[in-house]
């Protein structure tokens, strides 16, 4: 995203209760970003030297290792346990960071959940289910979006982007529930681009499938044989990494000065042939 205009920010020391005086770096909110793809987005908007929030709901270990590696590229980290899903938490992680840097220029909203069942399965899913998958994914989502929308428009600019699935266009994936989630943060990426402009940019990426951790442990001993197959049918031949949705993350973070209410899928071609198989 464009600099801000006017006299740099200078780092000064202040008293505590004092507004803080605005860091020089831009700052960027990392939902789930522990590991995966929210690690990989810390890492790379720390190469490029913005200070990032890492965010985490239970992997606290992950979250230390992903902030240690942010920092190891000079910029300043702040690492705060919040359930998305909780708005009061919500709050109170964006009022941290504008008390640690006074400044938001970005929010990845990265965390989700699942559940693995298979789409033939009508009675694996529960209603308690259904509600703690939208929970995180969508209300979730509104939520971090909604906690950071003053402080965006009060600075005259920002950029949010969501991270989705190729489920919530296809309607593959973990479990119907997931991929109806995902279906509604896309609707909702389009409405709230119409509110939040002109200040705000909010975009919508959604990955295919995607080698993490989430997916070894529901894939189980089927993973290897998924990555084949994905690699086998996908036209660019390519099993995305997490460092590859980053990519576009960042892309979508600082580019695209223009561009805004846009759903993107990043799967290397997969969704030109939809097929069954897991997705994200």
């Amino acid at each position: 995203m464009p600099p801000r205009r006017g006299r740099a920010y200078r780092k000064l020391s202040r008293p505590e209760g004092r507004t803080p005086i605005p860091s020089e770096n831009n700052v960027a909110i990392g939902t789930g970003a522990a590991t995966g793809i929210g690690a990989a987005a810390a890492i790379q908007l720390a190469e490029k030297g913005w200070n990032v929030v890492v965010n985490y709901s239970r992997s606290e270990a992950d979250a230390k290792n992903t902030e240690a590696e942010c920092r190891g590229h000079g910029v300043e980290t702040l690492l705060h346990r919040a359930d998305v899903a909780d708005d009061a938490a919500c709050r109170a992680m964006v009022e941290a960071t504008m008390a640690k840097w006074g400044r938001v220029d970005a929010l990845v909203n990265n965390a989700g959940a699942t559940k693995y069942v298979d789409h033939n399965d009508l009675e694996g899913l529960t209603p308690e289910d259904f509600q703690h998958i939208y929970a995180v994914n969508v209300i979730g989502v509104y939520q971090m979006v909604r906690a950071v929308t003053s402080h965006m428009k009060s600075a005259g600019t920002g950029s949010i982007v969501n991270v989705s699935s190729i489920s919530g266009v296809s309607g593959i994936g973990s479990s119907i529930a997931y991929a109806a989630s995902k279906g509604a943060v896309n609707t909702m990426t389009l409405s709230l681009a119409r509110v939040l402009a002109p200040e705000i940019r909010i975009n919508t990426i959604c990955p295919g499938f995607v080698g993490t951790r989430w997916q070894r442990d529901g894939q189980g001993d089927k993973y290897d044989a998924v990555v084949q197959s994905v690699e086998a049918s996908t036209p660019l031949r390519h099993a995305c990494t997490a460092e590859d949705i980053a990519e576009t993350v960042i892309m979508m973070v600082e580019g695209g000065r223009y561009m805004t209410g846009e759903v993107l899928l990043v799967d290397a071609g997969h969704h030109l042939d939809f097929t069954p198989l897991v997705a994200r």
